[in-house]
């Protein structure tokens, strides 16, 4: 194996670690030396990765919205469901992510979103956009809902891919709040219902 794809694959080991750990304990609870030394990482090889702990988690936001994203699409793109079908199963599936103990990375953005959009200015933009180009895949959805009849749904697209993002942002922190899914059962009748579905 080269030298550069054994940095690439540990660089990419420590935004997987930090991953998980940012979702399990939030980033400010998370030390670099603890994510290095889940990864048999020497403490001194941080900088030859990453310039800075911002830096560090301005790339694992990327690195979780990249594979987010991949899974969001692989959803939306089923060849066998109408727009409306996919949009449910969208939703479906962010259900079955949440997890009062461990998300397995798959909640990061709504256990860091209110953390570091003040701490970070990097970290910001880039949980801005990742979450705009979610908000950007629910409108072409919804358009599509709309124009092959599986949803009754005549209004503002990009208003209502923002407004169910944000619902399902707010029903998913209470959800952690009282470690029950409930917070969710709502959130999706509100779904259906601004569907048209």
């Amino acid at each position: 194996m080269t030298t550069r794809n054994l940095n690439r694959d540990t660089r990419t080991d420590l935004l997987l670690a930090a991953e998980r750990s940012f979702a399990h304990k939030g980033y400010a609870a998370v030390g670099i030396n603890e994510v290095l030394s889940s990864v048999g990482v020497p403490k001194g090889s941080f900088y030859h990765y990453f310039s800075s702990k911002d830096a560090f988690g301005e790339a694992v936001i990327a690195r979780y919205f990249e594979q987010y994203l991949a899974e969001m699409d692989e959803i939306l793109n089923a060849a066998d469901q109408d727009w409306a079908a996919k949009i449910l199963a969208y939703f479906a599936s962010w259900r079955a992510s949440q997890s009062f103990g461990d998300c397995e990375g798959k909640c990061l953005a709504v256990k860091l979103s209110a953390e570091v959009a003040d701490m970070s200015e990097p970290m910001r933009l880039a949980l801005k956009t990742g979450t705009t180009k979610i908000v950007d895949r629910l409108e072409h959805a919804i358009v599509g809902a709309a124009a092959d009849g599986s949803a009754a749904f005549t209004g503002d697209a990009r208003a209502t891919a923002e407004a169910l993002y944000q619902l399902w942002l707010g029903a998913s922190v209470m959800a952690k709040v009282q470690r029950s899914l409930a917070p969710l059962d709502p959130a999706i009748a509100v779904t259906r219902r601004l569907l048209g579905v």
